[in-house]
């Protein structure tokens, strides 16, 4: 599943053109599209690191630094690296943090997910937060995610799901297939971006797959929170201690 089904380019490399294209009205859409209701998904998986307290916190597909401020709020003792492949979402990302006077907490760099550019056993939490359905390869994404953390370190992975109750399961695909893109068109004037999104999530592995998949790569003690009737599932894993 891409982007463009026109581009011969790889997928990393085209999720990182659209969302450079998309940067400057990414968090305005965001809102738009879920009501505001996706700043409290946020929040509830940033809450499920509480157990762990961790001082140095990778955010994996950071973007516009969202989550990467919220973790610096919610963990005031923390460190934050955010890493992402799109320039212009953390150029984005650098104004917020210093608007927010956070810049000796918050780093950004850019980084590729699949490959990232930190020793193994670096971190006490790592979170991604509707990044990981654009990892050309997920397994191998989810696996880079375990060896930085370091052993008894949680990760999250907050992604879109699929909600089981029926009519729900219909008016959010209606939302999704046809109003999503149509907003994107309007406002972003990118509808091959929000396109992509329906077909994004509908691909990629939810519920119990997506936590067989995670202890498959290694990750103990798998949990999985859905929100929202569904829409939205935060799943959650430990590194095993040594």
């Amino acid at each position: 599943m891409v982007p463009y089904s026109h581009s011969k380019l790889s997928k990393k490399a085209q999720v990182a053109q659209m969302f450079n294209e998309i940067a400057g009205r990414y968090d305005l859409l965001n809102r738009l599209l879920s009501a505001g209701i996706d700043v409290r998904w946020r929040k509830k998986a940033i809450q499920l690191l509480s157990d762990v307290q961790p001082k140095m916190i990778l955010d994996v597909a950071t973007g516009t630094a969202d989550v990467a401020l919220l973790l610096a709020k919610t963990y005031p003792q923390s460190t934050i690296i955010g890493v992402d492949m799109a320039e212009h979402m953390l150029q984005i990302g650098e104004e917020k943090i210093s608007q927010a006077h956070l810049q000796s907490r918050v780093q950004l760099q850019l980084a590729d997910a699949e490959a990232l550019p930190f020793p193994d056993h670096h971190f006490d939490a790592v979170i991604v937060a509707f990044g990981a359905r654009n990892f050309e390869h997920v397994e191998t994404g989810l696996a880079e995610m375990l060896r930085v953390l370091k052993p008894g370190g949680k990760a999250v992975i907050l992604e879109f799901s699929h909600p089981e109750n029926f009519l729900i399961k219909q008016l959010y695909g209606l939302y999704f297939r046809y109003i999503t893109p149509m907003i994107g068109k309007w406002i972003a004037h990118h509808r091959e971006a929000y396109a992509y999104l329906p077909e994004s999530v509908r691909a990629f592995p939810y519920g119990q797959d997506m936590m067989n998949l995670l202890t498959k790569i290694g990750y103990q003690q798998v949990t999985c929170n859905r929100y929202t009737f569904g829409i939205c599932s935060a799943y959650s894993g430990y590194k095993k201690q040594v």
